[in-house]
């Protein structure tokens, strides 16, 4: 009895330190600021292939500006690196289009921009006010860079 009680108190103990761990990775991202929602499908298909489902394959995570580059954090991710980067020369922007019924991972106000990064389609996912953020962001672009913002 005293055994299964020591077990059950060091696997809660293990759960809320993880949980508070998870809690304080995600305020050290949020610390420097120029953060927000977004969500991200990387190498997305333009139309479904065979059985593949169009509402697949995203990730829910934050977004932080960091100078030219956009860094992306997966949210349930113990990992204190970026897992993606985005540079803002190789950022192209090919069109926006609001979720379909089949991406319940989205929240229903998102709107999705469709880019390509370095010859890669990948999907992003935001409010429309984070996308006016990065809209702008895109277009502030130091001159003579090459910027593509549809």
């Amino acid at each position: 009895m005293v055994l299964a009680l020591t077990v059950c108190g060091s696997v809660i103990a293990l759960v809320v330190v993880g949980l508070v761990v998870f809690g304080l990775r995600r305020r050290l991202i949020q610390r420097s600021g120029g953060t927000f929602n977004c969500s991200l499908r990387w190498d997305a298909p333009e139309k479904p292939v065979g059985g593949e489902e169009k509402g697949k394959g995203w990730g829910y995570g934050i977004a932080r500006y960091n100078g030219d580059r956009i860094e992306w954090f997966r949210i349930f991710s113990y990992s204190p690196r970026p897992r993606r980067v985005l540079e803002r020369s190789a950022i192209e922007v090919a069109g926006r289009r609001t979720p379909d019924g089949e991406e319940l991972v989205l929240l229903p106000d998102d709107i999705i921009l469709v880019c390509l990064h370095r010859g890669t389609r990948l999907e992003l996912a935001m409010s429309e006010d984070a996308l006016t953020g990065f809209l702008a962001w895109l277009e502030a672009a130091p001159p003579g860079q090459r910027v593509n913002v549809a």
